[in-house]
């Protein structure tokens, strides 16, 4: 039996890096509950891969073909939505990038990028949302990281980036509580995903990374999309209904650990 709490029936859910990832595990795992998903990234194809695979489970899903960063996306994000499934209840910031480098190493460009990914596209969407959210006393669910609890060397910009979205999150649970919309973030830790992949790692290095991140993990082992993806659900259903501001970590441990 579905519990009640966790049902999405009637709710349209807008989830950005839905392609792949915690965003694909995020909108398959909305759908599964009922909700419907508009599904927002670069990539039509895997966009479309996505919707059959909700639509052949008898779930309903639309696709917003965008880059985040853009001027005119996140209008035209919460436009797409209402347009689809008639209001916008939840909002999820999935979409984001990763780049190693240190405070020596570290461009303007790559700052910049950073930053735009990350963050500006998070506060800009969330901003457009937030009218069509008020509406609905809606929730928004940001995926931050671990890094954005604690500093890493080599994550710099990364870094940086997530520990504003954190603070971000907790500054607008605060300026759209009286509108009834609430605010969180998940900070995962390693997750199996194609993030490290795009960010120019080869196989033979991500394979070494994963080893490695068992032993840093208290835990003993990676995450998987699903398991954020659960999370996300709960912050964003009516079970989290008095949670607000609140930054999650779901790392097997790592936010407790030293660096080693």
């Amino acid at each position: 039996m579905t519990n009640p709490d966790l049902s999405f029936a009637d709710r349209s859910v807008v989830v950005t890096g839905a392609s792949s990832g915690i965003g694909r595990a995020t909108a398959l795992a909305f759908a599964r509950a009922g909700g419907a998903v508009v599904l927002v990234g670069r990539q039509e194809q895997a966009l479309e891969a996505v919707r059959h695979a909700i639509q052949q489970d008898g779930g309903r899903a639309a696709l917003v073909v965008a880059d985040v960063t853009a001027a005119e996306a996140p209008a035209r994000i919460v436009g797409d939505a209402v347009a689809a499934f008639g209001a916008v209840d939840v909002l999820v910031n999935a979409a984001g990038v990763i780049a190693s480098g240190s405070v020596e190493s570290t461009s303007d460009h790559a700052w910049d990028a950073m930053l735009d990914v990350n963050l500006r596209a998070t506060f800009r969407l969330m901003r457009a949302a937030a009218p069509q959210l008020a509406l609905r006393r809606g929730a928004i669910v940001n995926v931050s990281s671990v890094a954005g609890l604690r500093a890493f060397p080599g994550l710099l910009a990364y870094a940086v980036s997530k520990a504003a979205v954190d603070q971000l999150t907790r500054c607008a649970a605060l300026d759209l509580a009286p509108s009834g919309v609430r605010v969180n973030a998940v900070n995962p830790g390693v997750v199996v995903t194609e993030l490290h992949r795009r960010s120019g790692m080869a196989d033979d290095q991500y394979a070494a990374f994963l080893e490695r991140s068992q032993g840093t993990h208290p835990l003993g082992r990676v995450g998987r999309p699903e398991e954020i993806a659960g999370l996300v659900l709960f912050l964003a259903s009516d079970r989290a209904g008095w949670m607000t501001g609140e930054t999650i970590a779901i790392d097997g441990g790592r936010h407790l650990t030293c660096a080693r």
